[in-house]
């Protein structure tokens, strides 16, 4: 942030009466991590936040200090639309448009409170009176810390601040194995670790707490549901509803699926297709890729999406079959950048 920056932020947290935090609709770490974070920053100045989600968030993150304190506002519609009425502050996090809050989207435009804007997501369009945008960083948490960094607050938080943040950072880099080359990241994290925050653990918490189930619906994408294209070192997979009601399937099940294939020797690009569980021709769409290959022009151009260069994500109206005639023209329209 500028200076001029800094200070409006410290002034509008510390005269704000009522703040509202709210994140993305399926909510990932980095948007729990930024809120739960946010609003421990929130609580040092005497404030207590309303923390909003517009849907459920995945089972492997309900482990998240202060996570059962998150209101669902496809839950709690009346309440949070009450609130959002007479809200001084709102602050959106991990979002650059409205209509990512779904169903929230017109309480959130409607409501008076001064709105600012903390992301890491390209071309916001937010009405703020503060727009911190940083498409350069790893994560919106990233972000978080360096702000509370800035502000001079950050030795007076502790461990309740620490790992939501840490986490965010971890899982918005794939384990900072993508999007994590900068330098700062590292000092970061090793200022975090002063807090006394388990890393190990909190990896563990995320990653190695899946379902039996989960673990089958893995062997059972990599075996039979996967596809290579290895002219164009590109693979896809699908999931129906079917696949989906074999295994199981809860919120955060397919969370990391869709960065397997590239263990696949010179793949460039993965896509995952998976159909709505509650919606009819609905399947959302997750891409990843390695090195310069271009997911966010991909999902912009194809997918009804966006996202960062190595990460992205869209979704599609129609049936498995269509959509996988869209992945097909999409590889071969990025060709050339994919050989």
């Amino acid at each position: 942030m500028t200076d001029g920056e800094c200070s409006l932020l410290h002034s509008l947290l510390e005269d704000t009466q009522t703040v509202v935090l709210c994140c993305h609709q399926h909510p990932d770490g980095d948007a729990l991590g930024a809120v739960l974070g946010m609003a421990e920053v929130l609580r040092l100045l005497g404030k207590e936040p309303l923390m909003v989600v517009p849907d459920q968030y995945p089972d492997y993150l309900q482990w998240l200090p202060n996570s059962e304190k998150i209101v669902r506002y496809d839950k709690r519609k009346e309440y949070v639309d009450a609130v959002l009425r007479v809200a001084d502050l709102l602050i959106c996090l991990d979002f650059n448009t409205a209509s990512r809050t779904d169903d929230m989207a017109a309480s959130l435009c409607a409501s008076p409170a001064r709105k600012v804007l903390i992301d890491h997501h390209l071309d916001p369009d937010i009405d703020t009176v503060l727009c911190i945008s940083h498409p350069e960083m790893s994560s919106t948490c990233e972000l978080v810390f360096r702000i509370v960094w800035q502000l001079g607050l950050f030795d007076r938080l502790m461990k309740h601040f620490a790992v939501p943040v840490y986490c965010g950072m971890m899982t918005d880099t794939g384990g900072f194995t993508y999007n994590s080359s900068d330098p700062d990241i590292y000092y970061i994290i090793s200022q975090l670790l002063t807090k006394r925050i388990d890393k190990d653990k909190i990896y563990r918490n995320v990653y190695h707490n899946y379902s039996e189930h989960r673990l089958r619906l893995v062997g059972h994408v990599l075996c039979n549901k996967l596809t290579v294209d290895a002219r164009r070192h590109a693979a896809w997979f699908t999931l129906t509803r079917q696949d989906l009601k074999h295994f199981h399937f809860v919120k955060g099940d397919a969370e990391g699926l869709v960065n397997m294939p590239l263990q696949i020797k010179g793949l460039k690009l993965s896509i995952s297709l998976r159909e709505d569980t509650d919606r009819d021709n609905l399947v959302w769409v997750s891409l990843r890729s390695v090195d310069q290959f271009p997911c966010n022009e991909m999902a912009a151009r194809f997918f009804n999406g966006g996202g960062h260069l190595n990460a992205s994500g869209g979704r599609l109206e129609g049936t498995m079959g269509q959509a996988v005639d869209t992945v097909k023209l999409a590889l071969q329209a990025f060709e050339d950048k994919l050989k």
